[in-house]
């Protein structure tokens, strides 16, 4: 179903589950396997150089997360956008906007990477860095910085294929590049005994291959939407319409990046170069199972986005809702797995003991309210795929910046570094009460009979 009237008209009447399926299934391989692509770089990287890799790859942590920012603030910008126009039949709009973000994100990925190579080991050292671990860290990001580029056209253009109808073709686009990893990081790291960056040229192949995949599907012209080169001229409008959806993601990167900062410092302060190193192993295992919802979320967009723009609200509200029932199953399996069965996923990251030992520990604090999490992640995302930026922006701001980040400055003083770890359940519990309370708000708006004005 790749023309247009078919697209349109699967996104119109297919049943609603049904529709979901075919569009997260794909999504949530996808995400998974470009997380797969850091979870194998760290279980490689621990099990072939060792504990102090591990903490130096933690460094890289907000450093990685501004660059995934940058992808997200044009990526699904764009693609909420593209779901919109397209539900208003409106496909030379939809090109338009695909122009303009090729423009915006080749000019972000730039200005970054020349920020990094300038600051490189200032940055570091401020991200909670020691003598042993920043060498690590150093050699990692020197290698990957190259296909960071490659990894933000990827990106954004795959929510951006999903968005425009190919769900099953932006799902090859992750597998094609994570096979090529899982191939290349043993050969690379263990092979070739390039160890930390042996890893980061695995990545930056693998990237660049998907990359061209999903490029070439744009310059396809039988693609339902594709680059014209008279869209390429950039216009405010658009690009303002991109920032204004993206930015809710991409402030929650750039949250992310600043807190990852916070707590490395704190870590690094209350436990030491081993207490960072267990925080890469809990964040490599929770951004797993976020990922798993954000792939959700992402099959979910193009259905309540298309639906809204069309006026289907009921199906819009349905797919919600079966997505949210969804994602909270996942965290409560996620939260099982790292309250009952810790060690097994520490023991294939590290065969240090005391690690293991300091990461058990954390994770079971750091995960206790993780089966609240999913529908906190859901709602954030529902309001950015119908374009209501304010409110996306606020509930990813209240889990990321304006509770978390307070607790990280308080709580250690109290509890030392059991403080670190409590801050994040506590922040995971008042931002979901929050975003519970905006959802009562909204289906009083339905009841009154007030479709036009839902989630205004």
């Amino acid at each position: 179903m790749n023309n247009k009237n078919d697209i349109h008209k699967e996104l119109a009447s297919l049943p609603v589950g049904k529709l979901l399926w075919k569009y997260s299934v794909p999504a949530i391989v996808g995400t998974m396997v470009m997380s797969l692509y850091n979870v194998i770089d760290r279980i490689f990287i621990g099990q072939g150089v060792g504990p102090d890799a591990i903490s130096g790859l933690a460094l890289t942590f907000p450093i990685m997360s501004l660059s995934g920012a940058i992808g997200m603030l044009v990526g699904q910008g764009a693609a909420a956008r593209i779901s919109i126009v397209m539900g208003q039949d409106d496909k030379v709009k939809a090109e338009k906007i695909l122009g303009n973000s090729l423009i915006l994100s080749i000019t972000f990925a730039l200005c970054y990477l020349s920020l990094f190579v300038v600051f490189m080991d200032d940055i570091l050292r401020s991200f909670g860095g020691s003598d042993r671990t920043i060498p690590y860290a150093r050699e990692f990001l020197l290698y990957i910085m190259p296909g960071m580029l490659c990894t933000n056209l990827c990106y954004s253009f795959n929510n951006m294929m999903r968005a425009s109808g190919y769900p099953g073709k932006a799902m090859y686009t992750m597998l094609i590049g994570a096979f090529s990893n899982l191939i290349l990081a043993p050969v690379f790291i263990f092979g070739l005994k390039w160890g930390i960056k042996g890893a980061a040229i695995a990545t930056d192949i693998a990237m660049t291959i998907s990359m061209i995949f999903v490029m070439s599907h744009f310059c396809n012209r039988h693609s339902e939407v594709r680059f014209h080169r008279r869209y390429f001229k950039l216009e405010w409008t658009i690009l303002i319409n991109i920032v204004s959806i993206g930015l809710s993601p991409f402030l929650v990167n750039i949250a992310s990046s600043i807190i990852n900062a916070i707590i490395n410092t704190s870590l690094y302060r209350y436990g030491g170069d081993e207490a960072i190193g267990a925080f890469g192993i809990f964040n490599s295992y929770a951004t797993l199972v976020v990922m798993l919802i954000i792939g959700l979320c992402q099959g979910m967009q193009p259905v309540v986005g298309y639906n809204y723009g069309a006026g289907n609200y009921d199906r819009m509200k349905k797919a919600f809702k079966i997505t949210c029932v969804v994602a909270t199953l996942c965290t409560t399996i996620g939260w099982l797995g790292s309250t009952f069965l810790p060690y097994y996923i520490i023991r294939a990251f590290t065969t240090d003991a005391h690690l293991i030992d300091v990461a058990i520990h954390g994770i079971r604090i750091a995960m206790g309210v993780f089966p609240i999490v999913g529908i906190q992640i859901v709602t954030t995302n529902l309001f950015q795929s119908l374009g209501m930026a304010s409110k996306s922006i606020f509930l990813s701001l209240t889990r990321q910046v304006i509770f978390l980040i307070p607790l990280l400055l308080i709580f250690p003083r109290i509890y030392g570094l059991n403080g670190v770890w409590g801050a994040m359940p506590v922040a995971d519990a008042i931002a979901t009460a929050i975003t519970l309370l905006m959802l009562w708000s909204a289906n009083k708006k339905l009841k009154e009979r007030e479709p036009a004005n839902i989630l205004k």
